[in-house]
């Protein structure tokens, strides 16, 4: 893992601390923030090689995060339409 994965990684580790720190002081949206933010920092480290994204990513890996996003807009539009 190159030095800087590693820093995006550290990163990534202390925004979720933070994530649950803003979750124990009640800051559920800040709480919300952290963690995604951690995630995407987690996913950059996962990532972070020399050349274009296009020359890492695999067909897998794109079916993947559509589907994941896919599920994030679900349960958004379930909170948006209501009961």
């Amino acid at each position: 893992m190159s030095g800087r994965a590693r820093d995006w990684l550290r990163q990534a580790e202390a925004d979720l601390r933070h994530a649950r720190h803003a979750l124990d002081d009640g800051d559920h949206e800040w709480s919300c923030f952290a963690a995604q933010q951690a995630a995407e920092k987690a996913a950059k480290a996962a990532h972070d090689a020399a050349g274009a994204p296009a020359d890492f990513y695999t067909r897998a890996e794109a079916e993947r995060a559509i589907g994941d996003a896919e599920a994030v807009i679900a349960i958004c539009r379930g909170i948006v339409s209501g009961p």
